[in-house]
């Protein structure tokens, strides 16, 4: 994990924050959609709980 900090900050220093910030945001962005997916899935309804 620290690696990964030092890399990220080592990027950023070098062309600002906005690669970084688009990559964080589009995680997140991907990770709402399958938390939405997972969560709406339950609620299907295939007629099989009669």
């Amino acid at each position: 994990m620290p690696h990964t900090v030092a890399l990220l900050a080592a990027a950023s220093g070098e062309q600002g924050p906005g690669n970084t910030l688009r990559i964080v945001l589009l995680a997140s962005l991907v990770g709402a959609v399958l938390l939405g997916w997972f969560l709406l899935r339950g609620y299907r309804n295939d007629d099989n709980n009669d």
